[in-house]
């Protein structure tokens, strides 16, 4: 019955997946951007004060909950049988880039922390050079999922 469950689940676990990641990426993509904003800002600005709400609600809102929801999904769709052949390569590639995107995150959110008690511990110059890991990762994850190399 739950084999059955699963299977007859596929295509909304998939979509719901996909979905969430979406959402995820997207926070991922904006939230070193405001970083790179907040770090010139001067302590205790407008502009900082509002870059700390628009930092958390980022956090907290949207990509916590899409990267747990991602997770969730992710490993559901692992359990349906039949979807990975567990002796190819691919999906570890996946993983390795999955995981490295969710130690990202917590870089970003620990981040984000420092900035709410006016702490800029990076230069702009990094930000921008972080903002760019999403991309990559994700260049990662989509060819080893689509194309499969290995």
């Amino acid at each position: 019955m739950t084999v059955q469950l699963f299977a007859a689940l596929y295509p909304w676990t998939k979509a719901l997946h996909l979905i969430a990641v979406f959402a995820w990426m997207a926070g991922m993509f904006y939230l070193p951007r405001l970083y790179v904003y907040h770090t010139p800002a001067p302590v205790g600005s407008d502009r900082s004060e509002m870059l700390k709400v628009m930092e958390r609600r980022l956090l907290r809102a949207i990509m916590n909950p899409a990267m747990i929801l991602a997770w969730l999904l992710g490993i559901t769709l692992v359990l349906t049988p039949g979807v990975i052949d567990w002796s190819a390569g691919w999906w570890h590639g996946k993983m390795l880039g999955f995981l490295l995107m969710t130690g990202l995150h917590g870089h970003l959110a620990a981040a984000r922390k420092g900035f709410e008690r006016d702490e800029r511990r990076h230069s702009e110059k990094y930000w921008r050079v972080v903002n760019e890991g999403p991309t990559i990762l994700l260049v990662l994850i989509v060819v080893m999922v689509i194309v499969r190399p290995f």
